[in-house]
């Protein structure tokens, strides 16, 4: 985790006296249900409890253990144990460290998932405000980044918010995947501990029963997780790079929002960057980098290997952290986004009516051309645009073999832009609903 790309709220998930935090009530809810099992006595539950329900774990003691046993829950339950005292022998009946890590991991991303999912919401609600805002401002719809036909500016911004509500839907899924808890013991097996202890400490720390854990909770679940953190960080590049092109000079349809005392270049003082979308890209990249290694882990040996920790330890924090602060910056680019609908006109404008070149050639077909000459003769005339020889429906009227088929008038209704803004309003109500 880097600090510059960090929000507090989701860094204290990954926060060291969270994780022991965590250790703590699955061993302590774990021996509440031993408890109620009679495998232990009801006494020594409520004593671990008592004694270590608000303690402040000692990291550094822990740290100074686990060098030396070399097993850092086996460390944690040594200071666990110089808390709670003798009854501590009662703590980890017939569990393994894997039912400790891999729940607390469930846990953890969880929760990282909760503050995601809040995330999009608040991408969402900065996307549906400007969207409607700019329902009807008309711009050029762009392929292969050459002018096109004509959209709107909401249209641009209504295609993200559908995009954006279907990742908060794979988030969800992503977080019902992840959400399981295993108390099976070695190899999965429950041979020293009841299942309804693992059914206890699910319920207690709101986590499923994982069905089948072998010891681990299987990695394709966490394969998953991550693949889904890698689609929303594309949908995040996505919209980020549809922001640059617009802020580019010869376009500047679009603006990243400039603050007073802002400076775009140690050299050129006249610069304004589009720094934040430029730096979402980057940490798009690096949270789709993440994916790779979490599919990898799948593979484990057997029962269990621990070849998947190293990993989880850094794609965990980084990924969730990495992408929580993405949304939240996209979120205020999108809120604070400067748009220039005067400078859309004249982009709009800037060929010369060329984005009406589809519907006159479905024109020519209606009145008879076949489909090849149609094109021809649209085309020919395009060209001279290109060229800038002049103006397209002056070019059309001109031409003798689009008049013969196309009277003036007929060409002039052509170069209505309302015809291609017809279905905004459909559109629009396929994604945000109606009324």
């Amino acid at each position: 985790m880097i600090t510059r790309y960090s929000r507090p709220q989701m860094v204290s998930i990954w926060a060291e006296q969270t994780r022991f935090r965590i250790w703590f009530e699955i061993e302590a809810h774990a021996t509440d249900a031993l408890a109620e099992l009679g495998v232990v006595p009801r006494e020594a539950a409520a004593t671990i409890w008592a004694k270590a329900k608000d303690a402040v774990f000692d990291v550094a003691r822990i740290d100074e253990i686990e060098r030396e046993v070399k097993h850092d829950v086996i460390a944690f339950l040594t200071h666990l144990g110089e808390i709670v005292g003798p009854d501590a022998r009662f703590l980890h009946q017939g569990m393994t460290s894997s039912d400790v890590l891999d729940t607390c991991f469930a846990v953890q991303l969880s929760r990282a998932t909760d503050l995601l999912i809040a995330d999009v919401d608040a991408l969402l609600a900065a996307l549906k405000k400007r969207a409607f805002e700019h329902k009807y401002t008309p711009t050029i719809g762009r392929s292969h980044g050459i002018h096109a036909e004509p959209v709107t500016f909401g249209l641009k911004l209504a295609q993200a918010y559908a995009e954006f509500a279907r990742n908060r839907e794979r988030l969800i899924a992503a977080r019902r995947e992840i959400a399981t808890c295993a108390i099976s013991g070695a190899v999965g097996t429950f041979a020293n501990i009841d299942p309804r202890v693992e059914e206890h400490v699910a319920a207690k720390m709101g986590l499923a029963v994982e069905p089948v854990s072998t010891q681990v909770i299987p990695r394709d679940r966490h394969a998953m997780f991550f693949t889904t953190l890698g689609v929303v960080a594309s949908s995040i590049e996505r919209l980020a790079i549809e922001i640059r092109h617009l802020q580019r000079t010869e376009v500047l349809e679009a603006e990243e929002f400039f603050s007073e005392g802002q400076k775009g270049s140690s050299a050129m003082p006249h610069k304004r960057n589009p720094v934040l979308t430029e730096n979402l890209t980057g940490l798009a990249r690096m949270v789709r980098s993440y994916a790779m290694p979490a599919m990898e882990n799948v593979a484990l040996w057997h029962e269990r290997d621990i070849s998947h920790s190293s990993v989880e330890r850094m794609i965990g924090p980084d990924a969730t952290v990495t992408l929580d602060f993405a949304l939240a910056r996209l979120a205020g680019v999108i809120d604070k986004l400067l748009i220039y609908p005067d400078n859309m006109r004249r982009n709009l404008d800037r060929l010369g009516g060329l984005h009406n070149s589809q519907r006159v050639l479905l024109a020519l077909t209606q009145a008879g051309a076949s489909r090849e000459d149609s094109y021809r003769l649209v085309q020919r005339n395009a060209m001279k645009v290109w060229r800038g020889e002049g103006d397209f429906l002056a070019f059309l009227k001109a031409d003798p073999d689009v008049s013969s088929l196309l009277a003036d008038e007929t060409l002039e209704a052509m170069f209505d832009e309302g015809y291609h803004l017809k279905h905004v309003d459909t559109v629009f109500d396929r994604v945000f609903g109606k009324g």
